[in-house]
């Protein structure tokens, strides 16, 4: 939906003056924008929703196609970058480059977070919410100037400026939070059943762990803690979910 024409005032949602706001989009891109009405869009969060001609506004397309376009990018980045390793490192640190704690990371350095309109004060997804921003915006990007921009800008802009990669090849997987984090992009309800199956008086318990994302069982996992066996189910339900 293009709407160059909203009137965001009249729903209470104020931006800069065009002139300020597109210094702002050009400090954190490089470039000046064309269309605002894009960027604006990806400004607006789900919380600050309101309805243009019976129609929905929020980013939540425009992140719906950032998210897409970005892993695109980082995906021929990383193929490039590492002409040895295999599809398994590849996968296993495009997660990691592409996960809601990474892009809030870079939401903050850029100054992204400046920009986000969000009515919201008690947001389940709170350490994720400007990691979502930071997907529309690259849809706004997108949009406006097209793939080839878009690719410049994650690539020259963001991952080769903002991103050490020897800092998150580093980082553990935290399997449990990127399945969280695609219920919520998905819209599903995942839950972790965990459970005691050793004895009772063990100085070695052991903790299983079931999966439920949308009442059917996705994943399990053992552990000797509560947080392993839930580390194990969550990996192998994600692994249900690449397949």
């Amino acid at each position: 939906m293009v709407c160059s024409k909203i009137n965001f005032a009249a729903h209470q949602i104020t931006f800069e003056n065009d002139k300020s706001f597109k210094k702002s989009i050009k400090r954190v891109t490089g470039f000046r924008p064309g269309k605002l009405i894009f960027y604006k869009l990806a400004c607006i969060h789900r919380s600050a929703s309101f309805y243009h001609k019976k129609k929905l506004v929020n980013n939540e397309r425009l992140e719906y196609l950032g998210d897409a376009i970005l892993g695109a990018v980082v995906a021929e980045y990383l193929y490039n970058k590492f002409p040895q390793k295999d599809e398994g490192y590849l996968t296993k640190l495009r997660a990691k480059l592409v996960n809601g704690q990474t892009l809030t990371e870079l939401a903050q350095r850029t100054g992204l977070d400046q920009l986000l309109y969000t009515r919201s004060i008690d947001l389940e997804i709170t350490h994720h919410i400007y990691g979502d921003f930071f997907e529309a915006f690259i849809g706004a990007v997108y949009l406006d100037k097209g793939y080839k921009a878009a690719r410049k800008f994650i690539i020259h802009g963001v991952l080769e400026q903002l991103v050490d990669l020897d800092e998150i090849k580093r980082k553990e997987t935290n399997y449990k939070s990127l399945l969280i984090e695609w219920a919520q992009k998905n819209k599903n309800l995942v839950k972790f059943e965990t459970n005691c199956i050793s004895n009772e008086n063990s100085h070695n318990p052991e903790f299983e762990t079931f999966v439920v994302v949308a009442n059917e069982n996705l994943g399990q996992g053992k552990g000797r803690s509560k947080k392993e066996a839930e580390q194990n189910a969550a990996r192998e339900a994600l692994s249900q979910l690449d397949e």
